[in-house]
């Protein structure tokens, strides 16, 4: 695979899953505008809420559309660098292979401690 190539891939990967994320994100928002537009926000009051990825099931639809499509959004530049280590394994190119390999453990270690 040239250089040429693997950057052209890798565009089209970053917008689809850019686009892929857009969709239920879109919807969802759409959605729980439409159910709870006219509703008053209580600004006074600030109830955080830590929700990882198991509390998925406790949201509502409109809610669990918009976190699956931010989480294709944040899964889109782990697929990336996935890519670029099997590109770079075809390529034989080992420097590059051990550089990948470390950001995508750093990235994977990163977002599993924070979404669990």
């Amino acid at each position: 695979m040239t250089d040429q190539r693997m950057e052209v891939a890798i565009a089209n990967l970053l917008r689809a899953g850019v686009g892929l994320a857009a969709t239920p994100v879109l919807a969802g928002g759409a959605w729980y505008v439409a159910s709870s537009g006219r509703s008053v926000p209580h600004y006074g009051q600030f109830d955080p809420e830590v929700k990882g990825l198991g509390a998925l099931a406790t949201l509502d639809w409109p809610e669990k559309l918009i976190e699956i499509g931010l989480l294709v959004l944040i899964a889109t530049p782990v697929v990336r660098v996935a890519f670029s280590l099997v590109a770079f394994a075809v390529e034989r190119d080992h420097m590059y292979v051990w550089f990948t390999l470390a950001v995508l453990a750093v990235l994977v270690y990163s977002i599993g401690t924070a979404i669990f």
